[in-house]
């Protein structure tokens, strides 16, 4: 698509998406070029809405656990940890201390898993598909000791209303030490590619820059914000679980381009692996979880969490029955599109992949629908029959 400006001559109008190579799941950007430069992007988002939200209003607050762990297969955790809480917060649960360290334990391998797949994916879209077979058959580790406590090499079903379904054996813990071992031993050659590889500084630095305001301005969050400087970590910043307990700290880097967001995550692989290895050493005897009660007193809460891509919200509202009267999740791709947007302008047409893939963006998780007036632009509420008989109305 062409339009013609009297002072600015011919630009170009590219979709890109909702099926595209470049995309992984479906979503559409449609670019505006002059050449080979992006000018402006406008994201069109909710091509593949699940209406989770509204299927969990029907289901009771066990249930619902499941239901929130396949919002996202690769932050599963960090979702059902985030839900688990919330209601655990309503119910006025406390959690034992074991049952509080294994849920955060698990926590970190699956950001391990996420970190150690995404480096694979971004060395994939740059072409350096080495890299690629390397991390994601180095990240079979994590997956085989998140397999040994959970059951699960995915979606790990450990969490639970009140604590977490298994417990952590001897066996378990011994070969966690081995895993977290080898996996640290390949860590450290990535990072040596990772910073003295010419070819991969010559393709993605500079790339998908944006300043440290800008990221803030822009809600950015996760690497996607601590690789502009950003100090901004759920973690530490509102600490959930047992990370009160745990030392590790934020890694930040003042780069804001996209070998700045592939550094921040190795870096941050390295301090799981530390925290991981501290929760081992230190974990607390006792019970793993507290019998939960299946009606919830009436009230509402706001919880988050640090998934793998970032903050992550759920927000729960019960009505004193067992199943929440409404339920509400902000994924962190959701918080992300602005910035990633942004990151996307002045560059080039070839930068898009890697660009888009810097914010290891999961769409399945953040989609929702909107419903427009086409006449007055305005949000509209309707039913399912009304929109079935006059489509043509809505955008």
């Amino acid at each position: 698509m062409t339009e013609k400006d009297s002072t600015e001559g011919e630009r170009f109008h590219i979709p890109v998406g909702p099926q595209h190579p470049a995309l992984k799941e479906p979503e559409h950007f449609l670019f505006e070029v002059d050449g080979e430069r992006v000018i402006d992007v406008k994201p069109r988002i909710g091509y593949i809405h699940r209406g989770i939200e509204k299927l969990g209003e029907s289901r009771n607050y066990t249930q619902n656990i499941y239901l929130a762990e396949r919002i996202c297969g690769i932050c599963s955790h960090s979702h059902t940890t985030a839900y688990c809480i919330a209601v655990e917060t309503l119910l006025g649960l406390e959690i034992p201390d074991r049952g509080n360290w294994i849920r955060t334990y698990v926590f970190e391998l699956e950001r391990i898993h996420s970190h150690l797949l995404w480096v694979g994916v971004a060395a994939h879209e740059i072409g350096f598909d080495t890299l690629f077979y390397y991390t994601w058959r180095d990240r079979e580790h994590v997956m085989d000791m998140l397999e040994q406590i959970s059951g699960n090499r995915v979606n790990y079903a450990i969490n639970t209303i009140g604590g977490v379904r298994r417990d952590m054996t001897p066996e378990i813990k011994e070969r966690a030490y081995k895993g977290l071992d080898a996996m640290e031993e390949r860590l450290k050659y990535y990072t040596d590619v990772v910073l003295k590889e010419k070819t991969i500084a010559a393709r993605v630095a500079g790339v998908g820059k944006i300043t440290k305001e800008q990221a803030i301005e822009l809600c950015a969050v996760g690497p996607n914000a601590r690789c502009c400087g950003v100090p901004i970590d759920v973690r530490k910043d509102d600490p959930h679980a047992a990370y009160p307990e745990i030392p590790f700290k934020v890694i930040t880097y003042d780069g804001g381009d996209t070998l700045g967001q592939v550094i921040v995550r190795v870096l941050e692989v390295f301090e799981s692996i530390k925290m991981c290895r501290y929760m081992l050493d230190n974990m607390p005897s006792g019970e793993i979880r507290t019998k939960a009660k299946r009606k919830v007193p009436p009230g509402e809460t706001v919880i988050r969490v640090e998934a793998p891509r970032g903050e992550d919200i759920h927000y729960l509202k019960s009505n004193g029955t067992d199943k929440p009267e409404r339920w509400k999740v902000r994924a962190p791709t959701l918080g992300n599109i602005p910035s990633v947007c942004e990151r996307l302008k002045g560059g080039y047409v070839a930068d898009i992949p890697i660009v888009l893939a810097g914010i290891d963006p999961c769409f399945s998780c953040t989609d929702r629908v909107v419903l427009v007036d086409k006449n007055s632009k305005r949000r509209i509420n309707t039913t399912l029959t009304e929109l079935r008989l006059n489509p043509s109305q809505v955008i």
